[in-house]
Order: C-alpha cells, then sequence, then structure tokens
C-alpha cells in the first residue's frame, strides 16, 4: 500500500538536532544584539562577520580579562564640550545600539565607566581625543560622543603608540545638529584594534563619519550608522593603507529607518606587500517606512604590488519601492594605464607617475576632514609609505 506525502520535504527536523535554531541569519539588521557577552557564542571564523578576520590572534579580547581604558583618553577643551565619566549602568549608555558581537559586548561589560564628550556649541568647535598611552594588555574602552540640537563639531579620535583593545564608540546626533567624527589609526606597528562605532542620528541631523587605517597589525572599525529621524543624513567615508603582513578592515552599515534620510559611502584603499589584507564589507538597509531615501555606496581598492588581497561586499537591501536612489559599486584592481601614459607624457617619470595616482586617490577621502593640520600629517604618512614602495 504506498501512502501519500502530504508535508513538504525537507519540513522536518534533521536527526542532528536543533533544526529550528540552525537557520542562518539572513539579513543584516536581524543580528543579535546585546551587552551581555554570554548571548554571543564563540568565535570559529566561519561567521558571516568574522570570516575575513584573523579570529587566532584576537582570543584574549574575544573572551578574556580585560583592562579599563578611560584613564588613556586626553581631550581638548573648547567651547561648549563637556566631558564626564558615567557609569556603565547609566541611562546615557547604549543610545546609540547595543554591540553586536562578541568583541564589543566583552568591551561593554568590561569598560567600568564610559566617557561621555558633550558638544553644545552651535559655533563650529574641533575637539581632539587622543590616546597615546596604552601598552599590549588586553583592554576595554567605551566613549559617548553627543552633539545636542543644532551643536557643530569636529571630533577627531588619535589612536597612536601600543594597543591590545576593544572598544565602543557611541555617537548621538540631536535634531538638526552637524558633526564630524574623525577616527585616525597610526598604531604602531604590533598593535591590535578592535572598534565598533554606533550611531543615531535625529531628524534634520547630518553626521560624516571619517575612518583613516594607516598603522597596526589587526585593525577592525566597524561604523553602524542608524538614520532615526525625517532627514537625517549620514556619510561614511574611509582611507586605508595595507602593508605586508597588515589587516585592516571595515564594516559598515547605514540603517535608513525615516523617510526623506540620505546616506552616502566611499571607502578607499591601497595595498602593497605580501599578504597585506583589507576587507571592505558595506550594508545599506533601506525600511519599509524609509520612503524618499538617497543612498550610495562604493569600495575602491588599488593593489600597487603582488602578494595582496582585498575582499570588498557591498549589500544592499530595500524594504520599499518608493525611494529616490539607492545604488552600490566595487572594484579592486591596479593602476589605469591611461593615466599613467598621461602623466609620463607631461615629463613625469613611471614611478612617480604612479605614486602621483596613489597621493591622489586617497587624498579625495582625506580632504574631507577639514582639519588642515591633520590634512598634512597624514599626507605625510601616505608619503612616507610611498617612499618605501617599489610599485608594479
Amino acid at each position: 500500500m504506498t501512502t501519500l506525502q502530504t508535508e513538504q520535504h525537507g519540513a522536518k527536523a534533521h536527526s542532528d538536532g536543533d533544526w529550528e535554531n540552525r537557520v542562518p541569519v539572513q539579513t543584516r539588521s536581524d543580528r543579535l544584539k546585546s551587552a551581555n557577552i554570554a548571548d554571543f557564542a564563540d568565535v570559529t571564523g566561519r561567521e558571516v562577520n568574522w570570516k575575513y578576520t584573523p579570529v587566532a590572534e584576537l582570543a584574549e579580547l574575544l573572551s578574556g580579562e580585560l583592562a579599563d581604558g578611560a584613564s588613556a583618553l586626553e581631550i581638548s577643551e573648547a567651547e561648549g564640550v563637556e566631558v564626564t565619566s558615567v557609569p556603565m549602568d547609566s541611562e546615557l549608555v547604549g543610545r546609540g545600539g547595543l554591540p553586536e558581537d562578541r568583541a564589543a559586548a566583552n568591551a561593554w561589560g568590561q569598560a567600568g565607566t564610559a566617557q561621555r564628550i558633550l558638544l553644545t556649541s552651535e559655533e563650529r568647535q574641533t575637539v581632539t581625543v587622543k590616546r597615546t598611552a596604552l601598552t599590549s594588555t588586553p583592554t576595554a574602552a567605551h566613549t559617548i560622543i553627543e552633539a545636542a540640537a543644532q551643536a557643530n563639531a569636529l571630533v577627531i579620535l588619535e589612536n597612536t603608540g601600543d594597543a591590545n583593545l576593544t572598544e565602543t564608540v557611541e555617537i548621538v546626533v540631536g535634531e538638526g545638529a552637524n558633526l564630524t567624527v574623525v577616527s585616525l589609526q597610526e598604531w604602531n606597528e604590533g598593535a591590535v584594534h578592535l572598534a565598533s562605532h554606533n550611531a543615531v542620528v535625529a531628524r534634520d541631523g547630518n553626521l560624516q563619519h571619517i575612518v583613516v587605517s594607516l598603522g597596526g597589525k589587526i585593525v577592525r572599525v566597524n561604523p553602524s550608522i542608524h538614520l532615526d529621524g525625517q532627514g537625517a543624513n549620514g556619510e561614511a567615508y574611509g582611507a586605508y593603507f595595507a602593508d605586508a603582513g597588515q589587516h585592516l578592515e571595515h564594516q559598515v552599515y547605514i540603517d535608513h529607518n525615516a523617510p526623506h534620510t540620505r546616506s552616502r559611502v566611499a571607502y578607499k584603499g591601497a595595498l602593497q606587500g605580501e599578504a597585506a589584507h583589507a576587507v571592505w564589507i558595506g550594508d545599506v538597509l533601506i525600511r519599509r517606512v524609509a520612503t524618499g531615501t538617497d543612498s550610495y555606496e562604493e569600495n575602491r581598492n588599488l593593489t600597487l604590488t603582488e602578494g595582496t588581497r582585498a575582499d570588498s561586499i557591498p549589500n544592499l537591501e530595500i524594504e520599499t519601492g518608493d525611494i529616490e536612489g539607492a545604488g552600490h559599486a566595487s572594484t579592486t584592481g591596479r593602476f589605469d594605464e591611461e593615466h599613467i601614459f598621461y602623466l609620463q607624457s607631461r615629463g613625469i617619470s613611471e614611478d612617480e607617475a604612479r605614486k602621483l595616482v596613489v597621493r591622489g586617490f586617497l587624498f579625495e577621502v582625506i580632504q574631507r576632514i577639514g582639519n588642515e593640520q591633520i590634512e598634512e600629517r597624514l599626507q605625510a604618512a601616505i608619503e612616507a609609505e610611498l617612499q618605501q614602495s617599489v610599485l608594479a
């Protein structure tokens, strides 16, 4: 006797058990968010957000005990700037968003206190936050940068010296505020730095987030910008230069969660030397409520020598058809020979022509910082990198 099968093939649990809980997270917005490290499984390197990262070298930051790195910050004074230490259980903590990976949750749980920088001046102010006193001791940190309604400021995070650091930077942009946050990674050669930058932008607020990663052995800076108010604008720019054996990673998330929001993402990188590795993952989510959205993201990589690797993955999720525009682009390759030929025809040597192209390529991002002294310093650092290069 033949019995008809009425259930859908594959609908039953497999014999390996726990079938219902093994469905992978399909979208960026569905990832677990928690300040409790126990909610995150051990990192194996097979996870979608860790599979390009050398996790074997990060065990202490992912699961170990961490020192409190709050005292390592030096914050400059400016009009309308208030700096305070707040406990991690304060209502002021967590407004930018909760951790989305184990390293961030580990930092959250062991940071001890959060350093809050409140900006209230409507006249453009520049604040520098320097971190130079860290060591190879595994360390946690938590910083809150908050621009009150209508405030206008440039905040520069300068990271230099040694480090073995996992941290969260919360960025809160009030209604009509205009905030630029620049994160500079100029660490020493052996430094390790994992950072989650969680930002929320209110109605008509504007956030320009800029990352420049040049130094360090392993650097992973992941900005998440949530445009939660109508008319909010979020711009994420990045420049990086990876040398032999260096791992520079940036995972960018833009969440359009209100009508008529706008975003622009542009990261540019150069790579040289054996095993130089750059990772860029860009996720843009346009939610159902985000009608009238205007969004675009891109990543460009220049491979200057043999032996480098650049992973570039743009992703776009759109839940409404009523948008102004959305798109993404990604390129990885060598020099444009037409540009090189043009410069050579003007009497410039081939080697110098290639270096000029790299300078211009990265300076397009650096010049957005809006601080001449910092821009000149970064240009000098890139120039020093190029002087050691033998460009193919």
